[in-house]
Formats: C-alpha cells, structure tokens, sequence
C-alpha cells in the first residue's frame, strides 16, 4: 500500500528527506509498521458505556469479511479490500454509533464529511497507526488479561486540520436556525476553529471520546512522529465517488461574492438644506414679490387713472360692477347663467313647498320620520362589537389577511405567546473567574444566583396556575405547546432557567473543594449560551443545556439587553410561555383565554421588590382596547353635554334674566341631540342588519361627525329666521317655507358634497352622512317649528306657561352683528387682504415642505390607555430584545417535491439551486440589516434528506411490519429504510419521497438522531391523501429587531420582494407570513391611498359643488382650492405635532375633506347669490349672512367638546382625534372665514345676472327688498 499522505505545504528538500527517511521503507514492507492498538478491552471509567481499546504493537490483522461492508460505510475513501488493518468490527461499530451525531448534521456537506471520515478512520483503522499515534497511559484489565490504552497522542497535520475546518465551517443546522459547528464544537461556531474543534471531538467532556485523545498539530515530524497529512477535499469540490461540491448555504467559497446591498438614497438637498424646503422658500418669496407687485400695480393704476383721468375710472367701475336693471328691465344673461338660475328656483321651490309641509303636517313628518329611524335601528339587534386587533386593522380582502388565513387553515394559527420582561432592582453584577485559568468574566445583574432562584420561584408560580372554564379547571400543561408530545409533554418555556432544567437542584449544581469551585452555574451558563443545542456541558457538570421540553434554548430568545454576543452581560431576563393558538375551535380558545385572564391577574398582583417584571399576554392588547373604549365614554359624554349646553344658549337671544327660558332655546339643543342620536342609531342598525361588526372607538367617534355636519344647518335655519321678518299677509308655514327655500340649498350643497365625499372614501361615513342629511331635511323643520314657532312668547320647556305680550323684540345677535359692522368690513380693508393672502399661501408653502416628513405607520403603544402595564412591556421590548419576530416562507399546495427539479428549487444542499427557497433567503440573511432576515432558514427538507441517508441510523423500519423504528430502539429486525447503494445514497424521489417522510415527521430527535422531524417539522408539512401526497409547506426564519413602525413597514417590505424573486425563480407561488403583517400592511400603500382617496373626494366635491351652485364651474373650482388647502395644511401640523400617516389619520383627512366643505360651501353660495356691485362688496355680504352662522355653529360647537378630549386616557383619542379634530376645526374655521372671503374678493366669480334679475323680480314690492342691501 502506498502512504496517500500529499504534506502540501512542506519544501522540497523536506520532501525529498521525508521520501529518503520514510516512504521508502514503507513502501517495501508494510510490516515495518506496527499497531497502536486492535479490539475493544474493559469499560471507560471516565466515560460510562463506553470500552476502552486494548493495547496491542503487532502487525495489522486481516480484517474479517463481515465488516468489509461496514468499512466501506464509514471510510469510503479508504479501499483497504482485505489488507490488514488495526481495528476489529467491533471499533468499527463502536465508531459507527459515535459518528451518528456529527454525520447527520455534516454529511450536507460531502467535503467536509469525507474529511473528518478521514481524521477518524485513519485515527481508528489505520494499517500505520505507529506513524502517527502514540499510546502514553495504560491500565492492566486483569479479566481479559489485557491492556487498556487509556490516553494516546494523535500527530495531526495543520494543514490537514485547516483544510477539514475550511470545509466544515459554513456547514448548517437548518432546524435550528444556526451552524453545524455551534453543536459539535462545545461553544458558538463564530468561537471554534480548527484546533479548539478537534481538542473538543477528542475531549473525554464529550461523552463520546472513551479515553482523552491529545491531538497534537504540526505539519514537521516531532519526536520522530509523522503527523497524518491525507488529502483532504475543499467544500467546493466534488469527491471521487461522484458525490457533487457542497453548495451555497454550506460553503461560503460556492457562492461567489457576498451580495452588496443597494446604497441608501442621499437626502435630497439642495446647498446641504433640505431640497423641498429651499424650493418652498424660493416658490413662496417668488410669489410675494409677484402678487406685491401685482397689489401695488393695481392700485397706483387705480389712483392714477382717479385722478388723471375721472371719466375714464368711472367707466372701469361701470364695467367691473353691475348695477342693479330697473323694475321690468329684462337681462341680458348668458344660457349658462339662464340654466343655473333655474336649476336654482327649482331647488328653491322644492324646499319651500317641502318646509310648507312639514309645519303644516306635522304628526306625519314625525310619525314617518319615526317609523324610518324604528325601522332603521331595529338592526342594533344584530349589532356585534369587535375588540379583535386583526379585525379592526386589516381589510378580510387584504393580501395580508388572505395569506394569514392561508397560514392559519394549513398550519393552524401562530401560537400565542404569554411574555416577561425582568429587571432586578439590585446591583448584584458580579465578576466570575474561571479556575485554573482564564479571563475574567462579568455577569449582569438578573444572572446573579439568588436572582436566578426568585426568577425561578416566580416561572414555577406561573407554571401552577389554576383557572376555571365552566366547570373544568385549566392549567398550563392543557394548553401549552408540548412540541415532543405525547413522548415528552413538558411544556415549552423559553427560559434561560431551562438551561437548568427549571431546577433549583441544578442551578445549584457545582463541584469543587474547600477552597476552589471548578464548575457551577457560571461555567454551565458560558457554556450553554455558546452551544445551546448540547446535550451534554464538557465543563466537569456535564449537565444538559436542552430544554425540558427537548428542544434549544436560543441565548437571543432569553436574553436581553446585552451588547454583541457578551450573552453574560445581559441586563434583563425575558420568559416566554408559547401557548397553543386554535383554528375554529372555540371550546381550546376559551380554556386558553381563561388562563391567560388568570395569568395576567397574578402578574398584576404579585410583588417582588428585587424584581421589575413587564408582562403581555395574547389576549392583553384586545383587552386593553376593550378597556380603553370603556373608559373614555365618559368623557365622550362630558363632551356631548358641553355641545348640548352650548347650542342651548347660542341658538338662543337672551336679551333678558327674565327670558332666560324663553330665549335659551333648550327644547331645540334637545332636539339637535336626538337627530344626532336617531343618525347614529340608524347607521349603526343598517350596518347590523348587514353583519358588518362595529367597534366601541366608531360608536363614540362617529357621533362627532353627526353633530360637526348638523349643528351648523341648525343654526342657519334658526339664525335665518330669527333675523327674518314674517311678510305682508304671510303665514307661519309660508313663511318657514320660504326660509328653507332660502338657506337649504345651501345645506343640500355642504352635506351631499359630504356624503359624496365619505362615499367614496370611507362606506362607514358615507352612510351615517346620508341618513343625516334626510334627517336634517324631516325632523329639523319640526324641531324649529316646534320651539321657535310653536310656543311663541312662552317658557322654553314648559310651553303652557306665556309671558306678556310685547315683550319679543327681534334683534340681530351680537355675533351677526359684529360679523356685520366690524368683522367683515375689517377682513376686506384694502390693507388686510394682501395680508391675508401672505400668511396663508405661507402657511401653505410651509405644509407643503414638511408633508414628505410626515412619518408613516402607528406606533403600537399609541394603542393602548396611557395607564395601561402593557405600555412598560412594549417599552421594555424594544430596549432589550435582540432578536424579531419569526417569519414562514410558505410555498402554497401544488409544488412538485418528488422531482429532483422540484426539490432543486427549494432545498439548500448538495445539487440545489443556487436560486432555490433555501438559498436566496440564506444569502438575504448575509445582508441582514438591509433585507431584515436575520437568520439562515429551518428548512424541513434539508433535514429530511440528512434523515433519510442510509448512513444515517435515523431512518428505520421494523423489518416484519414496516413500520417506522426510532435510532434509539435496539432491535435486530429494524433495517435501514434505503440501501448502502449508490442509489440509495441519492435523494428519495418519487414514492420513496412519500413512503418515509411520515416517519421523518413524526420521529423525535433524540442522542443518536438529532434531525427527527417531529419537534421543529410537524406542524411545518400538510400531508394529504393519507400521507400519500404534500400540500402546503413553509420555511422559518426569523426577522432583525424591529422597534418602531418604520423598521416592521420595511421588514414586510423586504420579505415580499424576497418572496416575490423565490417565486419566480421557482415558478410557484411563494407568500412570507408573520404575524404583524396584517397591522402593517396598510403602511405599504397608504401614501398612494392617501393621494387617491382625498383626491377623489377633492373631485367630488368639486362636482357637486360646481352643479349644485347652478353649474357655476368657477365656484367649485375655489372651493376646492381652498379645501385643498386646508388638507395640505392639515399635513403641516401632523408633522409639526408628531401625528404619523396611518389607518386612522387617514379616515381623519378625508373628515376634514367634508367638514371643510361646511366652512366654505355656505360661504361661496351667498357670494354666487348676491346681487352687490363688487367682488368686496358681495365677500363682505356673504361673511356677514353666513360667517356668524358658521362660526357659531360648526366652530365653537365643536371646540368645547374637543377640548374635552385631551382629558381622554386614550392615546389614540388624545393624538388622532383631540389634535386632528382641533386643527381640523381651527384650519376650517380660519380659511373659511378669514381666507375664503378674501380670495372671492380678489378672484370670485362674476354675479349671475338671472339670478340678480330674478332676485328683483321676487322681492320687488315686498319687505324682503331690503334684505339685497343688507
């Protein structure tokens, strides 16, 4: 036999030497070699179950014919045929069983298997073990009369030990998310190396190594020893026996260069500032300079031509005015101003018949105006109220819930997840030293030992909870998530107890002397955080660091605070108890729900002053919603009491103490309370009556918009005709009729303009909206009637009782009346309006620099009441936590897994698509902070083809009656499911795909087999047809921290470009899934749904407004321009008042989108309507008719009750309605009644000249003529 020894690194004259001196010798006669040992002796007293080999110098034996095949098995590279070797079957199958382990996780990889094959076969077997080898201790085994060797010396070449490493090190354990090395090094793979890797395989801390084993590293003889230098293989080669180079996932070296992510977009500036703010800036200076010069222009021409040229001036008046054509005098008025004066009478004359009606039929407006809301609310009935976050946030239709339910129908729901966040109050942080030797080691103070325990105390408090559901009695172990079951059902806790076990005995655990500690806590804790998954510490405890439910305990997951992967400085403890979610199973979602109430009941009342504990559960947050909806309704009705109050007084004149019940006007504030009431009542029955939930914030929410669209109709009507004089030989219902006539046009344009508007923007308004405008139309007339008109002289209330007569006077109001003589004489002065102009088309330019500021998404805390526990959590989540939530690569029912393409295309292994599943979301998490995907993928058929090899002791079947025999069964009759063949050591296809994938499944991993499916796989596979064919599947990962709204809007972002590349390259649809998604989604377009639906809205109204004003298109063209800049402006104080961009806000613009039409539509009709000389003239009439209605009623009626609401404990009520509804109103009010009037002034339409002709015509001779001038 020739030595395969290449020692690469070595020179030549070392080359020639070593020829000369060994290779020589060793090629004439092999006998010069010797053994080192050959047959197994007495038991390990080291290592118990494990034997010692015996001693033995001679030749090497002839190895016998039944364990050709088992060395063919194991050492496939080395074809010794029936040469002599240095080991008996039995070492061969010692070596067989101590090997399972590392093999099931590296043979991925056939490089790096074939390599550490080498290390161990040539170590074991070796015809020239003497080379290499050195027996240094020896016991006597007096039964066999023979002699243990019990610690040797392994010469190994450094070059060799680089090379197996190189080729070993990228190697993945996809069930666990993390490095092959992490589990067979005894510490995390970042840690280990060539050198601490085998010191570590040959460590009798193992539990494998029967006897110590010192490897000893050089590439040069030492102590006349040749160090064993076989050829080894690179991770990107392919081996002899066909066996292809190892891919992507496993070999960094196979992937090419390390994916870039794309530069992050500079800021855009202009001169390092901000580009949009120069450009305002710019824009708005630009503007100044033009409409100064413009003003200034057009006044030095008028003075000019005043004094220069008087007649010449007097004929621009002429010419810009329009006088009024005398009694008789036909216009001459253009076809379009013809159409819309008609269109005008027409609505005039429908109202004023309709008013008629109303006050002369009374018991039938109110018996049918009844019989419709009775009808209407008769849906309360079916009224269901939803707390459910999913609901209340995502759309059934959305992308995001249609995949959650996909998930949830398939895999069943994510599990719910009851969490502790723990500090201590205590400066317990400690220093550790290890003995011998070693650096120093901090611990952070929750790892203190006494810490630890009441930490303990506390998780075995929570562990025995007892709640009550009817009259079972429900504990944890009835419902938490037991992923071993029915083998091993203690319950998962994702602790850094459950290193320990969650035993007080263990955390206890230590061994030392009187005067040194060699092991305990400290050393087991280093340890486990290092190799989470081991089952055995190589420190002297050798205790466990599994869980006691069978699985890892990843430091990431029970760690928080801590910098890096300094693990021992950790600041908190986090404790999480996964609880079973259930799909359409109310009776296990009830039982889970009691105990959840129960937990969060004992955490709020259990008290530790050396502990800090922040806790949710599941259900915590629909809980809080609950409560927060709850506890805001007083102030709601705090709110509503204060508008009722005050529409009371105002609509009233007091002109008197003693007509205070006259004048107050009570019965009319109550009748305005039960239209809004009898509104809501009837929207929220319709909605019933259809099934669609309603939600407790909507109930308390929508009244507001009632009341803000309503109130202010009340007032004109009342204002109106408190200001109206009856005329000659005119009748009260005349005479009502009249006035509606006059003023409901105007409230038909502001609330169908509304109705339009909420239509196609949010269905919910829309229809509130339309039952209020048909309210406002039946009931209002006889509310009016009914207390203005009915009672007459009498006491409010109390209408039996009648004071004197000639004691009413009819007075204008003092807000008419400063409207009139001081208000809008004062906003038109020549002087004010460029003013005006300035500091609102600022305002304007100023939002629209800063809109593109305006953050997107809504913090999650905003959420919750501002006393609630769950805001410590959330607070405490994104400070110590360090790692996301989980996120499922689910590839939807109907790929082809029994095909070599179709496995190709998702797996990570041997042979796979560098484009696969696998591969693109492993090379997304080496670009982790730019894609958000943290880790490698657990990919369940990676693991399965490990699984399934037939070198592998996993795959079993009991040989009688084929069915499934776990690794740790000793039985005869259990066979390898797949041949030692070349055949049977390629991937399963086809039937043999699904013939042992059940097995896989439902197989625990256990100490011989570590890739048993059951725990990691079982719910992540949807077996059909009786286990004959694959449904859906999905692939876990686990996102980077997300803290705020910005970074989870991104992460979805990533995921589903991630996705979308995978489902392309495997021509099948492949959606990401995590549990956020449905909250976030929303963000991803909510700027484009903004734009669309406030732009619809803007045209909506536009159309309206432009047909309902008589076809007047200039009209609606200044409406929308001014209502557009109450929307811009809107944005300007979300960004100056930290308001985000969300679901919320959004339903909160397109409000103000309608409500702004109640500032401006009534405004802009009694502008078309006047018949005065000048734009100024007919601005000044309009703001004084409408502006005092207006301002009472839309204004202050909704300032008093929105500043109620900054007393709200409810974040979302204090940010998104207090604040929005205050700018709302104020920035309505202000371009209402300040700007609107002055941009008519200078930019108004023209007077319709029908309208003024038919005006005169209608009034000539009457009282009413007086009213044309004021």
């Amino acid at each position: 036999m020739t030595v395969r020894g290449q020692f690469p690194s070595l020179t030549p004259l070392t080359r020639l030497m070593l020829r000369l001196f060994v290779l020589v010798p060793l090629s004439s006669q092999v006998q010069a070699q010797h053994c080192v040992w050959y047959g197994e002796c007495g038991e390990s007293d080291k290592v118990p179950g494990k034997k010692y080999n015996c001693n033995y110098t001679g030749p090497p034996i002839p190895l016998p014919p039944e364990g050709h095949e088992l060395l063919t098995e194991l050492c496939p590279g080395y074809d010794y045929g029936n040469q002599s070797l240095c080991c008996d079957v039995q070492q061969l199958l010692t070596l067989q069983e101590s090997l399972q382990f590392p093999l099931q996780f590296l043979s991925r990889c056939p490089a790096c298997f074939f390599n550490l094959m080498s290390l161990f076969c040539e170590l074991t077997c070796s015809p020239r073990q003497s080379l290499f080898l050195n027996g240094t201790q020896f016991t006597s085994d007096t039964a066999a009369n023979k002699t243990n060797v019990v610690e040797v010396q392994y010469y190994i070449g450094q070059t060799f030990a680089n090379a197996m490493y190189n080729a070993c090190q990228d190697v993945q354990a996809p069930s666990i998310n993390v490095k092959a090395l992490s589990l067979l090094c005894g510490k995390d793979a970042s840690d280990c190396n060539a050198t601490n890797w085998i010191q570590y395989m040959f460590d009798i801390n193992n539990g494998q190594s029967p006897f110590p084993i010192i490897p000893i590293f050089s590439d040069m003889p030492v102590s006349g020893m040749i160090p064993m230098n076989n050829k080894t293989y690179g991770c990107t080669e392919g081996l002899e026996d066909g066996s292809g180079p190892c891919s992507c996932q496993d070999c960094s070296q196979a992937c090419g260069p390390q994916p870039v992510p794309p530069p992050l977009l500079p800021p855009w500036t202009i001169l390092g500032i901000d580009a949009m703010v120069v450009i305002m800036w710019i824009s708005y200076v630009a503007f100044l300079l033009i409409f100064i010069g413009a003003v200034i222009g057009a006044w030095c021409y008028r003075q000019g031509l005043k004094r220069c040229f008087p007649k010449m001036y007097l004929m621009v008046l002429v010419f810009f005015s329009f006088s009024h054509p005398e009694k008789g005098e036909s216009m001459d008025a253009s076809c379009g101003e013809t159409l819309g004066e008609r269109f005008e009478s027409s609505l005039r004359s429908l109202f004023a018949r309709w008013g008629s009606f109303c006050v002369r039929q009374p018991l039938v407006v109110i018996l049918g105006s009844l019989a419709v809301v009775a009808a209407c609310s008769g849906g309360l009935v079916y009224m269901k109220i939803t707390t459910d976050p999913v609901e209340l946030w995502s759309s059934p239709s959305s992308q995001a819930r249609q995949e959650k339910d996909y998930f949830d129908s398939h895999f069943g729901p994510f599990f719910r997840a009851e969490q502790l966040i723990i500090t201590t109050t205590l400066q317990s942080e400690s220093v550790y030293s290890p003995y011998p030797a070693g650096a120093d080691v901090p611990f952070g103070a929750p790892l203190d030992k006494d810490v630890l325990h009441q930490v303990l105390d506390l998780q075995t408090d929570i562990e025995n909870i007892v709640a009550s559901y009817g009259d079972q009695k429900v504990t944890l172990k009835d419902i938490c998530l037991a992923p071993l079951a029915p083998f091993n059902d203690n319950c998962t806790i994702l602790s850094v107890l459950n290193y320990f076990q969650n035993s007080h005995k263990q955390l206890d655990h230590s061994i030392g002397d009187e005067f040194y500690v060699y092991a305990d806590y400290h050393t087991h804790f280093l340890y486990c955080v290092s190799a989470p998954a081991s089952l055995n510490d190589t420190n002297k405890l050798h205790d466990p660091c599994l869980g006691t439910y069978g699985g890892p305990v990843f430091p990431w997951l029970v760690l928080g605070g801590y910098d890096a992967t300094n693990y021992n400085n950790a600041t908190a403890l986090v404790i999480t108890f996964p609880v079973n979610n259930y799909h359409n199973d109310s009776v296990n979602l009830g039982k889970a729900l009691a105990w959840e109430k129960e937990f969060i009941s004992f955490l709020k009342n259990y008290s530790n002053p050396n502990l800090t504990i922040s806790f949710n559960s599941e259900r915590s947050i629909e809980d809080e919603i609950n409560r927060e909806s709850e506890s805001d309704l007083s102030t709601v009705v705090v709110s509503y009491v204060i508008m009722f109050v005050y529409i009371s007084l105002a609509l009233g004149h007091i002109h008197s103490f003693r007509r205070v019940l006259v004048d107050s006007k009570i019965s009319l504030g109550i009748a305005g309370i039960g239209i809004v009431l009898s509104s809501v009542a009837c929207s929220l029955g319709i909605f019933s009556y259809a099934g669609i939930p309603l939600t407790l914030i909507v109930i308390e929410v929508i009244p507001f918009l009632v009341l803000a669209v309503g109130v202010d109709n009340i007032f004109i009507v009342v204002q109106t005709y408190q200001r109206d004089e009856r005329l000659h030989q005119e009748e009260l219902h005349q005479q009502i009729g009249r006035i509606l006539g006059d003023v409901a046009p105007s409230m038909l344009l502001s609330s169908f303009s509304e109705t339009v508007a909420f239509f196609l923007g949010m269905r919910m308004t829309c229809n509130l909206q339309s039952l209020n405008t048909s309210s406002v139309d039946t009931l209002l007339d006889f509310r009016v009637k009914s207390t203005s008109f009915s009672c007459g002289n009498r006491l409010d209330i109390v209408c039996c009782v009648k004071l004197p007569v000639g004691q009413e006077e009819r007075t204008d109001g003092f807000l008419f009346h400063f409207f009139k003589k001081f208000y809008s004489p004062f906003i038109l002065k020549e002087w004010v309006r460029p003013i005006v102009v300035a500091v609102f088309v600022g305002m304007l330019s100023f939002s629209i620099a800063v809109t593109n500021k305006v953050e997107i998404g809504l913090d999650q805390k905003l959420s919750m009441p501002d006393d609630s526990y769950v805001l410590d959590y959330f607070k405490n989540l994104s400070e110590y936590l360090h790692t996301g939530p989980p996120v499922y690569f689910v590839v939807e029912d109907g790929h082809d897994y029994l095909s070599l393409e179709g496995q190709n295309s998702v797996c990570g292994g041997v042979g796979c698509s560098n484009n696969s599943l696998v591969q693109q979301v492993y090379q997304a998490s080496l670009i982790s902070n730019y894609t958000t995907i943290g880790f490698n993928p657990s990919s369940w058929l990676d693991d399965y083809f490990d699984w399934v090899k037939p070198q592998s002791s996993c795959c079993r079947y009991y040989n009688s009656s084929g069915a499934f025999c776990n690794a740790s069964v000793v039985d005869t009759s259990c066979v390898h499911c797949r041949p030692m063949t070349p055949s049977g050591k390629l991937r399963p296809i086809e039937q043999d795909f699904m013939k042992f994938l059940p097995m896989f499944l439902s197989d625990n991993p256990n100490v011989k087999c570590g890739k048993g499916g059951h725990a990691a796989y079982s719910s992540a596979v949807v077996l059909k047809g009786n286990d004959t064919s694959m449904g859906a599947t999905y692939f876990m990962t686990y996102h980077t921290v997300l803290k705020d709204s910005p970074d989870f809007i991104d992460a979805m972002k990533m995921a589903r470009v991630l996705a979308d590349n995978i489902t392309s390259a495997m021509g099948h649809k492949v959606f990401p899934y995590s549990v956020f998604y449905v909250f976030y989604e929303q963000y991803l377009t909510i700027v484009y749904d903004t734009v669309f639906q406030l732009g619809v809205s803007l045209a909506a109204i536009f159309a309206v407004t432009t047909v309902l004003l008589g076809f007047e298109l200039w009209s609606g063209v200044l409406v929308s321009i001014t209502i557009a800049m109450i929307l811009v402006n809107m944005f300007g104080v979300m960004w100056l008042w930290d308001i985000s961009l969300n679901a919320v806000s959004l339903v909160n613009l397109v409000m103000s989108c309608g409500i702004s039409v109640e500032f401006c539509s009534h405004i802009v009709r009694a502008f078309s309507i006047s018949v005065k000389g000048t734009r100024v003239e007919r601005a000044e009439e309009a703001l004084a008719h409408m502006g005092s209605s207006v301002f009472s009623g839309i204004t202050l009626t909704k300032f008093g009750g929105i500043l109620i609401l900054a007393l709200s404990k409810s974040q979302i009520f204090q940010i998104f309605y207090f604040r929005m509804y205050l700018a709302m109103v104020l920035l309505g009010a202000t371009h209402g009644l300040i700007f609107l009037p002055v941009l008519l002034s200078y930019a108004g339409p023209s007077v319709n000249k029908a309208k003024v002709f038919a005006a005169n015509k209608r009034y000539a001779g009457t009282e009413r003529e007086h009213r044309l001038n004021f």
